[in-house]
């Protein structure tokens, strides 16, 4: 496909996305449908535009002085990609391309970015969380939230139930993967071109063998704050898609016992196929349809780890769309469940044993204040140092020892950001029930 016709493409790729509500990966499978021509570097070029157009949604709407799915592609060509003006008209030259540019699109492409704007324009975020991001952010409010509108990288954890970093590392440097700066059995493969096509890691044998597995580095981090031991009983109470669960019975290298349970029953069977490719034995499910095998759990777990449903803020450099069909209401719901979600795991915890909770969200609301609301609920807790926790588990280099460090909040608690860490937005908190 030539430019032209991609552009095109886009705009009805992001035209399903915003006037009929589908989410990007839904709406480019369908485009994919329809479109049996487009190779794949045709497909990562048509997705990378659209995404990029929804992270800086705002901003260039501001400019371009209009929401359009067709203004925000062309828009974000010059503002995020930064064609040059001659290259854009060029490209809606070719057969197949959208009509050419008006006069309102050719000044909205030459104008530079609005320092007076306000922060949820230069910061691209809904406007009606300023309050709840200025109150965690304060003054860095819009530096911070510019961080979470670039494409992320691709973090790895490597599976030391089946390889040692030195052996993996050697296979996944074939994508271009280095060294995690932050995590011991980590690595890392910077975010390529917008305009370019990710490596494939199903392709790698590395990933095939269980070797390595696809995990931001803030979940490892959070992870690793779970401080398990080999031998330990641990209860991954909202294991969902199971890369915590992986995470933590390689901790324990296979040793002890990890339970994983979710409320949707069919997360917990795709987590199947996983654990047989990592070779975590010590895995046992726990399913919603059989509550009596989490019920002989209560008051017997070391460990019981809740990565609570969230509005999911941390994850928007990955799924920008998320984050515009994000509504108040979502949050005050989640809030409801979050509250739920801990009185019923704090059920599991054993004395002297602790309770974990983290989310993918950089909003207070769903962080310390449910740890604030929980300990004053239940006095049987107590806060630790979570920072202390993760330097306990030794999955940490010294650089991301640093880091956790520079991130600690009052109280105890972790707040990773894009910024400040380099990782997806992450928040966790170590809970003790005293004995």
């Amino acid at each position: 496909m030539k430019n032209g016709g991609r552009i095109e493409a886009a705009i009805q790729v992001l035209d399903d996305v915003m006037n009929r509500h589908q989410p990007v990966k839904s709406a480019m499978r369908d485009w994919g449908k329809r479109a049996r021509y487009a190779g794949a570097k045709d497909r990562a070029w048509v997705s990378g535009l659209v995404l990029d157009a929804l992270r800086h949604r705002n901003s260039l709407a501001y400019a371009m002085q209009s929401e359009a799915p067709r203004v925000l592609v062309i828009g974000a060509l010059r503002h995020v990609w930064d064609w040059d003006l001659k290259d854009i008209e060029s490209a809606l030259k070719d057969e197949h391309a959208p009509a050419a540019l008006t006069g309102e699109e050719r000044e909205g492409l030459l104008l530079a970015p609005d320092p007076s704007a306000p922060p949820h324009v230069r910061g691209d975020f809904p406007e009606w969380l300023t309050p709840h991001l200025t109150r965690v952010f304060g003054e860095d409010t819009v530096i911070e939230t510019q961080e979470m509108s670039v494409r992320a990288p691709v973090d790895l954890r490597i599976n030391t139930l089946k390889a040692d970093p030195e052996k993996a590392g050697k296979a996944v440097k074939t994508a271009g993967g280095k060294p995690s700066e932050l995590l011991v059995n980590g690595y890392h493969i910077p975010a390529p071109d917008p305009s370019q096509r990710e490596t494939s890691l199903q392709s790698i044998p590395a990933y095939s063998k269980g070797w390595v597995e696809v995990q931001d580095a803030g979940s490892q981090i959070a992870a690793a704050a779970g401080n398990a031991k080999p031998g330990d009983s641990v209860l991954d109470y909202c294991a969902g898609g199971g890369g915590k669960t992986l995470a933590l019975a390689a901790m324990m290298e296979g040793k002890g016992q990890v339970f994983a349970y979710d409320i949707d029953g069919r997360r917990l069977s795709a987590l199947i196929p996983r654990l047989k490719r990592s070779g975590a034995h010590n895995v046992q499910l726990c399913h919603p349809k059989e509550p009596e095998a989490l019920e002989a759990l209560t008051g017997k777990m070391d460990l019981v780890f809740v990565d609570a449903p969230c509005t999911g803020t941390g994850t928007w450099r990955r799924k920008p769309d998320t984050k515009w069909r994000l509504k108040e209401s979502a949050l005050a719901k989640r809030n409801e469940e979050q509250a739920m979600i801990l009185d019923k795991a704090s059920e599991f915890v054993k004395p002297g044993g602790r309770l974990l909770y983290a989310t993918c969200s950089f909003l207070a609301e769903e962080d310390e204040d449910q740890v604030t609301a929980f300990l004053e609920r239940n006095d049987a807790f107590r806060q630790l140092d979570a920072v202390q926790s993760v330097i306990e588990s030794g999955q940490l280099t010294d650089a991301g020892i640093d880091i956790v460090r520079r991130n600690q909040i009052p109280g105890g608690a972790v707040r990773l950001t894009p910024r400040k860490a380099g990782t997806d937005g992450f928040f966790f908190a170590v809970l003790e029930k005293k004995a």
